[in-house]
């Protein structure tokens, strides 16, 4: 058995926050901890992590992992579980990396070759969402996702949904599956107004109908809409999933890998969903490192539906250069041919970290701020 010697992390463009970990052997692997918005606090929960797990075993995935959660009296939450994750995801390709096979090797062996994946796209109007509906068809896409409305208030005025409905007609008239990221932008009087005027254009799924806060709504929701209900990514541990697991309110769960705990807990939640026949579709705008994870978790678990990909997301256009390409060698591995990629066959995580480059970005790099909307009348609307 092999220690972890050093934890080390690196602030990057645009957003992410990856984590490095090595054994005394010279071993490493690399994680992802980004909370987009609360770099800082992530920062200082991974310092006093690094002091508690230096000189542990790096093979003893699992139990760091309970150590962390269950040590600290105070559980749960975004910023305890998004440190972890990075660490835990870091380990889980330390070891197989070591071991010289795919990662998803050590959670049971494949159940599929490839993984169909969707991009984000951006527009207020259905113009722009049909040009960048089909520059993701040349991309290879054949899904995206999209924000369902712009900010809207407690109760707004019905003509505020009604570009909803034509943009999803849109892009759906070029072929393409489409999701709708309410993102809880909504409350109920208004999430049930869109859930129903959207119903009869099928959407893939709506995405936080709601937030998740807000359990007992989403549950009456799911009762007046047939549209596929997604939500997960505010939810940080298995215990934070039960809940509406239970309720029946959820159709499909996305975890996000570096929010929830790491290949560890996700593939928990995913046997829990399993078990409730909900599907899983982990949430993914952030780095490459996050996405690798959920390749390597899609490769081995049953109910995986989809996965999001940040190529190209606004979040990264918005500061030009950074992209999921641009810290990794082996950039082929993100190539999307009829909606799939192919099924990551390297060692570890399948992707090799440009190393240089991240030490590189992350000597200037600045924490990225999370962003807000307000209402005509100065109030807060939820972004």
């Amino acid at each position: 058995m092999v220690k972890i010697k050093s934890i080390e992390y690196f602030r990057v463009l645009p957003r992410w926050l990856f984590v490095k970990v090595c054994d005394e052997n010279d071993n490493h692997g690399w994680g992802e901890s980004t909370l987009e918005g609360h770099t800082q606090a992530v920062e200082g929960c991974l310092d006093a992590l690094i002091q508690r797990f230096r000189g542990f075993e790096a093979d003893d995935i699992e139990h760091l992992w309970q150590c962390a959660y269950r040590l600290g009296f105070y559980r749960g939450g975004p910023v305890l579980m998004s440190a972890l994750s990075g660490i835990d995801i870091a380990l889980w390709d330390l070891k197989a990396r070591r071991l010289h096979v795919p990662l998803h090797q050590l959670l049971g062996g494949a159940v599929r070759d490839k993984i169909r994946v969707y991009a984000w796209i951006g527009g207020d109007r259905p113009g722009d969402v049909e040009n960048a509906a089909k520059a993701r068809i040349k991309q290879g896409f054949n899904a995206v996702k999209m924000n369902a409305t712009e900010d809207v208030d407690w109760l707004d005025s019905p003509r505020a949904l009604e570009t909803s409905v034509e943009r999803l007609r849109v892009v759906k008239a070029l072929g393409m599956d489409v999701g709708l990221d309410f993102h809880g932008r909504l409350h109920k009087p208004m999430a049930k107004q869109l859930a129903k005027a959207l119903e009869p254009h099928a959407p893939l799924f709506i995405e936080e109908p709601l937030l998740s806060e807000h359990a007992e709504g989403i549950k009456q929701l799911s009762k007046l809409t047939t549209c596929p209900i997604a939500l997960g990514e505010r939810l940080y541990s298995r215990w934070d999933v039960k809940r509406f697991l239970e309720d029946t309110s959820v159709d499909i769960l996305q975890p996000d890998i570096s929010h929830c705990g790491g290949i560890s807990e996700i593939r928990k939640i995913a046997a829990m969903a399993e078990a409730y026949d909900v599907a899983l579709a982990p949430h993914c705008p952030l780095g490459p490192i996050a996405l690798a994870a959920c390749m390597q978790v899609a490769m081995c678990t049953p109910n995986f539906v989809i996965q999001e990909m940040s190529l190209g997301i606004h979040y990264n256009v918005e500061v030009g250069q950074y992209d999921i390409c641009d810290y990794i060698h082996n950039r082929a591995v993100w190539d999307v041919k009829d909606g799939y990629v192919e099924g990551l066959k390297g060692i570890g995580l399948g992707i090799e970290v440009d190393e240089e480059e991240v030490r590189k970005v992350a000597v200037n790099a600045v924490a990225w701020l999370p962003k807000g909307f307000m209402g005509p009348d100065g109030s807060i609307r939820e972004w």
